[in-house]
């Protein structure tokens, strides 16, 4: 995995990230990869906030995964900082690699750099090998999550 490197994500990634957004029978159903003005608007917004980090594994300059670390403040668990961790993909050829892994340790690690006290991730339901990837990881499935569609 030393021939991979992990950057912030730039305007021209959007399509490797939205086409790899859209690589599952979830994502399909909600992404749109032929109108990119969406994801370039979101895009700017995220690179505005400070605490948005919208990043991209890169291997032979070709986007083979991606995620977002958010980084809140908060005032439970006196006063801690959590980050959370959201829209991870990796590319179809490279699944198998390792290359998941390697993103989510990148995730904790920064997460610890950014003195975060815990390191947080939703995954839908349906996801069970993805489920399982994250308990290995050392992640434990200790809440229910639930949604409100606006």
């Amino acid at each position: 995995m030393s021939d991979v490197d992990i950057r912030p994500a730039t305007p021209a990634d959007l399509p490797a990230i939205v086409a790899m957004l859209a690589d599952d029978p979830l994502g399909a159903r909600r992404e749109s990869p032929a109108d990119l003005a969406p994801y370039h608007a979101a895009y700017q917004r995220l690179a505005d906030d400070p605490n948005q980090h919208l990043m991209v594994a890169v291997r032979e300059c070709r986007v083979v995964g991606t995620l977002q670390l958010t980084v809140i403040p908060g005032l439970s668990r006196r006063g801690a900082t959590r980050s959370v961790i959201e829209g991870v993909r990796v590319h179809t050829a490279e699944r198998g690699s390792g290359l998941g892994t390697r993103l989510i340790e990148w995730a904790v690690d920064e997460s610890r750099r950014l003195d975060c006290s815990l390191v947080q991730l939703t995954s839908d339901v349906s996801r069970t090998d993805a489920h399982r990837f994250y308990e290995r990881l050392g992640f434990t499935a200790s809440h229910v999550g639930f949604k409100l569609a606006l």
